[in-house]
């Protein structure tokens, strides 16, 4: 499939001034384009135009497009296209952001139950607007349910929201979206889930209305799935943002203006000011449109596989230390954190860089309270950290696949931190004045 994605054969500079071809193992953070996509945006370029409202016939045109792109994307997830609505935002981010202010009318008497495994997008925009508490972990990391059904209880009905992670960002784990869902439904409450790191590497599948199992929201973004330009999805049900007004305002939000009135527009438009980014709608939608050609079956299928090589190859090395569960690969998304004994993260992700370009992403992966726990740090060091923002930020190096990468690649890789192990002194020497990253 290396074919069909953008960049893959490039070659990038080593240290020594040497050439080499690039491996890209950063696929979580963002994914190269594919080809479909960038040809797409080439022969719609012409057609551009700004949406809504507009006679001409490239504006007609664009139109078009961008609404029927809100079909492929429901589509693509199964969504109820009657009950549901498609919003296009940034990115989960601003998607988590939306709803968190869309989600009640009166926040201080709803409680959100989070996760000690989301990213910040998915914990940060809940902690100013309502009573926030978090699902424990086991001792793997992993999603404690039964903590999850004893809070349900403890809340007693006030619960508004559940929301967690569909695949974490840090160790990879697929969380159970639809047992989650079921349990969530017993308590009447509604389940958001993140899937930036579920919906690029495996089926999703919301399931309808009236089923336990059914997803309320569903977030995502495009850069994760081979579609650049800046595109993220909300999708919801329509009744949540028919009442009350919008978290922004102004063109393309409105039906009726006065100096003293306003009457909005029905949703999805309501939620999208100003023009939006078609570029990056049509983007996604063609991205959709080649995944479905792959099927997704088969990316997850060969992502596991490719998770699973990699896994047993780095276990089998002296010094590297892999976290969470080790014994069960197939409940994972293809991402591997790891460290290595006796070299900071950071030093590990420059020299791979540096002296293989190989791509690879070290720090916390913006989920730091999920990073102190599988690296067992203890409070007092953490508040030190606190005290002290210039002190060494504990972390992780992230190797992750994406559908174009190979198993020659993996073992071109696991050669090379054999490598680094093997002359840890030299290469301790080397970078002792490399800079760790801002977090």
């Amino acid at each position: 499939m290396r074919n069909l994605v953008v960049g893959v054969d490039m070659k990038v500079p080593l240290s020594n001034g040497a050439f080499v071809k690039a491996i890209n193992f950063d696929n979580a953070a963002t994914t190269p384009p594919f080809s479909s996509v960038i040809q797409e945006i080439i022969d719609f370029s012409p057609w551009y135009s700004s949406i809504h409202r507009g006679t001409g016939y490239k504006s007609q045109f664009s139109s078009s497009l961008y609404e029927k792109s809100r079909e492929i994307v429901g589509k693509f997830v199964k969504s109820d296209p009657k009950r549901d609505t498609v919003i296009f935002v940034k990115n989960t981010t601003e998607a988590i952001n939306k709803l968190s202010y869309r989600l009640c009318e009166d926040h201080k008497k709803c409680v959100v139950l989070s996760t000690c495994m989301e990213h910040h997008s998915n914990d940060l925009p809940w902690r100013n607007k309502y009573q926030v508490d978090y699902i424990a972990l086991d001792e793997n990391g992993r999603l404690c349910l039964k903590d999850l059904e004893h809070k349900l209880k403890k809340y007693d009905g006030s619960t508004a929201l559940v929301t967690i992670t569909g695949a974490s960002n840090v160790t990879g784990y697929k969380n159970p979206i639809h047992k989650i869902a079921t349990l969530v439904h017993k308590y009447h409450a509604k389940i958001l889930v993140d899937g930036a790191q579920l919906v690029p590497h495996v089926p999703v599948n919301m399931k309808p209305w009236g089923s336990l199992e059914h997803i309320d929201y569903l977030v995502f973004s495009a850069h994760k799935m081979y579609a650049p330009f800046g595109t993220g999805v909300l999708i919801g049900p329509k009744t949540t943002f028919e009442k009350g007004d919008p978290d922004y305002v102004g063109g393309g939000t409105v039906d009726m203006v006065t100096h003293d009135y306003i009457r909005w527009s029905a949703p999805p438009h309501k939620e999208e000011a100003g023009s939006p980014n078609i570029i990056g709608v049509v983007a996604l939608a063609t991205a959709i449109k080649t995944l479905n050609y792959i099927d997704m079956k088969y990316v997850e299928a060969y992502e596991n596989n490719l998770t699973s090589y990699a896994l047993q190859r780095l276990s089998n090395i002296p010094d590297i230390e892999l976290y969470g569960d080790k014994e069960h690969y197939g409940d994972r998304v293809s991402i591997i954190p790891f460290n290595i004994k006796g070299i900071p993260h950071h030093m590990v992700a420059t020299i791979l860089s540096y002296e293989g370009g190989i791509a690879v992403r070290n720090g916390c992966f913006c989920a730091q309270p999920y990073i102190q726990n599988l690296l067992h740090i203890p409070l007092d060091e953490v508040k030190k950290r606190i005290d002290d923002p210039t002190a060494d930020h504990p972390g992780m190096v992230r190797i992750s696949f994406g559908l174009y990468n190979t198993y020659s690649e993996i073992d071109t890789f696991t050669n090379f931190i054999k490598r680094i192990i093997r002359y840890k002194k030299f290469y301790l020497e080397k970078y002792k004045n490399i800079d760790p990253p801002k977090i």
